[in-house]
């Protein structure tokens, strides 16, 4: 288990992490992930457990409004997110998990939200 934190600290979550780190990173271009910059850490439903100030998390949602993305309404940085994809995964900031240094992480593959699959006519 890591610990996961704001800015300010306010918020903290536990995020069950291996050793060699998530499972699964990646970037994505949606509209949102891209102005954010981030590199998204997917874990599973039960590999993330917010333990200190979710009064503090503040939920933003757009289109179709099935994603979540959350953040700190004290600091604003964005922590985590569920994704419209599959809602009940999870998508960490990973430059909020202790011991995790994003910028050593090479070859970040890119999540094609700009056409997801959910938004093609049918």
């Amino acid at each position: 288990m890591k610990k996961l934190t704001c800015h300010c600290g306010a918020i903290e979550a536990k995020v069950s992490v291996s050793e060699k780190g998530f499972e699964k990173v990646m970037r994505c271009n949606c509209s949102i992930c891209k102005r954010k910059g981030y590199i998204i850490g997917v874990v599973g439903e039960n590999d993330f457990k917010i333990i200190k100030g979710e009064e503090y998390l503040s939920l933003y949602q757009f289109k179709t409004k099935t994603a979540l993305h959350y953040f700190c309404k004290i600091c604003g940085i964005h922590t985590h997110n569920r994704p419209r994809i599959n809602p009940k995964i999870y998508g960490i900031n990973i430059a909020c998990v202790e011991g995790i240094k994003p910028f050593e992480i090479k070859d970040v593959p890119v999540n094609d939200g700009e056409n997801h699959p959910l938004d093609q006519k049918k």
